[in-house]
């Protein structure tokens, strides 16, 4: 599984899946596809334990920390990569960015991220 996969995982638990449709009852039109339920991420990230020690909001190390994934420079490196940024150099701006940017991808996917952490 991909960095950012496990990521979502560990906010999204799981509702990182969509709903099957629901079989259609009888003398009814077929049931529309449910929607995924939205996700408050910074209170799920809020609820983890150790959370209130962590800088997450604003460090991907934290972050990572946070939801159990090994913060290493290898590791921010593949995440930046499946992200796109494939010149990912480690540095404080760097790190500012891939926030960001998985922060943004997390309210992509479904998640009610606050406005100031995402791009």
């Amino acid at each position: 599984m991909s960095i950012f996969g496990k990521i979502k995982n560990a906010i999204f638990g799981g509702e990182a899946k969509a709903a099957e449709p629901a079989a259609p009852a009888a003398e009814t039109a077929p049931a529309a596809r449910t929607a995924i339920s939205d996700v408050d991420v910074a209170q799920r990230l809020d609820s983890v334990p150790g959370a209130d020690k962590l800088n997450w909001r604003d460090s991907i190390v934290d972050l990572m920390k946070l939801v159990q994934i090994d913060p290493s420079y290898e590791n921010r490196k593949a995440l930046a990569q499946e992200l796109g940024n494939a010149g990912y150099s480690g540095t404080a701006e760097d790190n500012i960015g891939l926030h960001k940017r998985v922060m943004s991808e997390i309210a992509a996917n479904g998640g009610i991220v606050p406005a100031e952490l995402k791009d």
